[in-house]
């Protein structure tokens, strides 16, 4: 039986993922809408899930007997309330980053999830799913010997006028913040950003690029750019040097031209092309949890420790220079 699916957010991302369950996966089936807006969950439901309930808020939606799973797809301060609600319904639920827009929110979320004695919140750090990135997983793990250093690099061609200094760490970084970890199999113990000179590409709010630099529990050292008006394009890069070797994360496949006397080779633009592949891993990942009530891949732990270390990154943007100390409590022995 497919798992029935209600989803609240009917903006582009979540319109996108309702697209997949009903037409790209397996196993499951939208079964419910609810957004702020009446006009987003019509849209929605008339696109790609035509049989779809109507809900006028989330809250019906997750209590409703018709609904076995949630997808939380709506604007980041209400997912916290969404997925609480979820949690105490007994029902697994996939949130898109971030889990709560605040460290104290996340925790409530891992405390409930904790309370309820079983897994039932999945986190949208895609990249874990991303093949690349598995890929280099599976050579870190077993090739390079001991992890001693990460360069990394996450460089955009350009950001809006909205996009101001600490949107570098929330917006940006965050997606390397849980996917180091996960790659490394260790924690943060502190972080400290310093600034290059500044690019004639961005404005008076936003330093751009920055030098965001991690160390974890186990001594590796990260350093990681972030240039988001680099202009060349969508650029994601990763470097794990160990004791035996290093290893780099794959780029994206792509055909190698000779012409006009150069060697060319296209770079993408879209940070969505980047990654499109993984958010089908990642849902098909959830739905084979939700059918047997529970939930798999990046935890409510995770996403609470992503939160506090971001939080930890944007006082080192402040402090530049300083090295600031992150702290996280005992983990929940449901997420060992």
């Amino acid at each position: 039986m497919a798992v029935r699916i209600g989803v609240i957010g009917a903006g582009a991302i979540g319109k996108d993922h309702a697209r997949r369950i009903n037409h790209v996966l397996s196993g499951a089936k939208v079964v419910g809408v609810s957004d702020v807006s009446a006009d987003n969950a019509a849209s929605l439901k008339a696109e790609v899930a035509a049989d779809a309930q109507l809900f006028a808020t989330g809250e019906e939606l997750i209590s409703s007997d018709q609904v076995d799973a949630v997808l939380v797809t709506s604007w980041g301060a209400t997912h916290e309330q969404y997925v609480l609600a979820a949690i105490a319904a007994g029902k697994p639920c996939f949130c898109e980053k971030p889990l709560a827009t605040t460290a104290d929110g996340a925790r409530r979320v891992v405390d409930a999830e904790a309370a309820a004695g079983r897994r039932l919140v999945q986190v949208g750090f895609m990249r874990r799913y991303d093949a690349g990135y598995r890929l280099l997983k599976r050579v870190v793990d077993s090739s390079i010997g001991v992890p001693l250093m990460v360069h990394a690099a996450h460089r955009n061609p350009s950001v809006p006028e909205a996009y101001v200094t600490p949107m570098a760490i929330h917006d940006t970084l965050i997606h390397e913040i849980d996917v180091f970890r996960w790659l490394l199999n260790d924690d943060y113990v502190s972080t400290q950003v310093v600034y290059p000179r500044v690019t004639t590409k961005s404005h008076s709010k936003l330093r751009d690029p920055q030098i965001i630099l991690l160390e974890t529990a186990k001594g590796v050292r990260i350093d990681v750019e972030v240039f988001v008006n680099c202009q060349y394009g969508y650029d994601i890069q990763c470097q794990v040097v160990g004791e035996e070797g290093l290893a780099n994360l794959p780029e994206p496949m792509a055909i190698q031209m000779r012409k006009d006397a150069s060697l060319q080779t296209p770079i993408m633009t879209d940070w969505k092309q980047r990654f499109i592949d993984s958010y089908d891993v990642e849902l098909q990942d959830f739905i084979n949890a939700a059918a047997s009530g529970t939930a798999s891949g990046p935890s409510s732990w995770d996403g609470y420790v992503a939160a506090i270390t971001a939080d930890a990154c944007v006082m080192a943007q402040e402090q530049s220079g300083s090295i600031i100390p992150i702290e996280l409590p005992v983990r929940p022995a449901l997420y060992h």
